[in-house]
């Protein structure tokens, strides 16, 4: 298995910009403004589906215990919110091909 490689998001801003025929800043706007409008209506309780991609749902995990892996020391693991994606079935299908 070959080693996989990480693209950031500016590399995703200059690959939509260079696709949509418009300027980097005016990509970077539209994704900032994209994963703000997301990140914001995780936050509010709601399910967020981009059809052929993927549903994002933010899940109320609760107050667990665990270890400190260096100490070994038992600790509580406080409850917080944990994002959840599950990719479409057309997303898979693409990775898949």
């Amino acid at each position: 298995m070959q080693d996989k490689q990480t693209i950031h998001k500016t590399e995703l801003v200059k690959q939509a910009a260079a696709l949509s025929d418009i300027s980097t800043a005016a990509a970077a706007r539209l994704i900032d403004n994209l994963l703000d409008t997301v990140k914001t209506h995780l936050r509010n309780g709601f399910k967020v589906s981009i059809t052929d991609f993927g549903t994002f749902e933010a899940q109320s995990k609760p107050e667990r215990s665990g270890r400190n892996p260096q100490t070994g020391e038992a600790i509580t693991i406080a409850a917080h919110m944990a994002v959840k994606f599950k990719a479409g079935k057309a997303l898979k299908d693409a990775v898949n091909a």
